[in-house]
């Protein structure tokens, strides 16, 4: 199986249909990442087919949440490469997309692949979430957030919920051992004015990795004292 079936058929087993221009757009993407990876640190993913798996369908996973729909103004926090935040927009192409990331190289990647990609109403920001949730201008003004990253769940929560307004979501992809993280991140998630109201557990197709996908919905506004400043949620998290 090539990296395109691949890629068409774990489309189909997440309940997804790609059309040949995101198909195409896929590919271009894929091949971009390649080629800029050379120049600078993307991912350590360099496998065609694994990028596949591991970056597009992984991402395109977050589309099996029915929060997530066209038309919706999303932000993805600590975008890095643009997971997971460019392949949905690449499924959804009426989504309002923010890109937020603290390195600029990566910014100029981002702008490159949407460029190439023809991908409108995408907005690039270079900068920290903490910096940012605290901004009017980006603070609470989010239906969605989504977020790929290695951080525990309440230092996701307190980094992400800030952007999202009341009555939105907060949509975290995480690794299989998740119970134990919900549980120790249940009060701060609370604190930040949010709520867990799904988590759903994802088999990767063509592999045998498992991942989790936690939703957190924004039920009451958060705290004007956070996001706290610059490093704090990191070296302190919330408890």
């Amino acid at each position: 199986m090539n990296s395109m079936e691949i890629l068409t058929e774990g489309a189909k087993a997440l309940g997804l249909s790609l059309t040949d221009r995101q198909i195409h757009q896929f590919i271009t993407y894929k091949e971009l990442l390649l080629e800029w990876n050379e120049k600078m640190n993307l991912t350590a993913i360099t496998d065609e087919k694994e990028i596949m798996m591991k970056h597009f369908l992984d991402s395109l996973s977050c589309a099996s949440i029915d929060k997530l729909k066209s038309h919706v103004k999303i932000i993805d926090v600590g975008t890095g490469a643009g997971f997971p935040g460019i392949p949905l927009k690449i499924y959804y192409p009426d989504l309002s997309l923010t890109l937020l990331d603290s390195l600029n190289k990566r910014i100029h990647f981002l702008r490159e692949v949407c460029s190439r990609l023809e991908l409108s109403r995408v907005e690039f920001v270079h900068g920290r979430a903490e910096d940012f949730g605290a901004n009017k201008h980006y603070r609470e003004k989010y239906d969605i957030a989504v977020a790929r990253a290695v951080a525990e769940l309440n230092v996701l929560s307190e980094y992400c919920l800030p952007f999202v307004k009341v009555g939105g979501y907060f949509i975290c992809q995480k690794g299989p051992s998740i119970d134990e993280e919900m549980e120790r991140g249940k009060k701060a998630i609370e604190l930040l004015g949010g709520k867990v109201v799904e988590r759903k557990d994802i088999l990767l197709p063509f592999s045998d990795i498992t991942h989790n996908i936690v939703v957190i919905e924004k039920v009451k506004i958060t705290p004007t004292k956070f996001p706290r400043k610059a490093g704090m949620p990191t070296k302190k998290p919330l408890a």
